[in-house]
């Protein structure tokens, strides 16, 4: 019932990630998880690319999880396609992507906000939700839930679909 609730009260903004709100956001981790990875070697072949990107600070991997939390450099340019095609480049695909960042809003650039409301210059924690950064058995189910919002079901690479997951 109560999740019934918090459903229809769901707000959706509709907004673009472009790479300038991404510069204009600090980005302070990113969280990924790789599937298809079978030993060390794989998840060395991912951190090698991963490091090889220019605003990536540091690294730490858990191989239990297969999980990369990538720290990055102050005031970066990043956006999430960079780590998707470098962990697709070693061999692997993106699993799960978690962004925590202080968000900067600007008008001409805009979030697709599917769950949840973002609370301005507060450090926040979201996870983007489009094909190729969840599972394909993820992407079904959340393809079923949002059938009518239509960017979600474009894949735009340049379109991020977000649910927050601290509030």
């Amino acid at each position: 019932m109560k999740n019934n609730i918090l459903n229809k009260r769901t707000v959706i903004l509709t907004i673009t990630l472009l790479c300038a709100l991404m510069s204009n956001a600090q980005i302070l981790k990113i969280e990924l998880r790789a599937t298809g990875l079978t030993c060390s070697m794989c998840s060395n072949a991912i951190f090698k690319q991963l490091k090889s990107i220019s605003d990536v600070d540091s690294i730490e991997t858990d191989l239990n999880t297969n999980t990369f939390f990538v720290f990055l450099k102050k005031d970066n340019t990043l956006n999430p396609s960079i780590f998707k095609e470098k962990v697709e480049k070693a061999g692997f695909f993106v699993g799960s992507f978690i962004v925590t960042a202080i968000p900067v809003i600007l008008d001409q650039n805009i979030y697709t906000l599917l769950d949840g409301k973002p609370e301005k210059q507060k450090e926040i924690k979201f996870q983007v939700l489009d094909k190729g950064y969840v599972t394909e058995k993820e992407f079904k189910k959340l393809s079923k839930k949002y059938k009518d919002l239509a960017t979600y079901l474009t894949n735009n690479e340049n379109d991020f679909h977000i649910k927050i997951l601290n509030q």
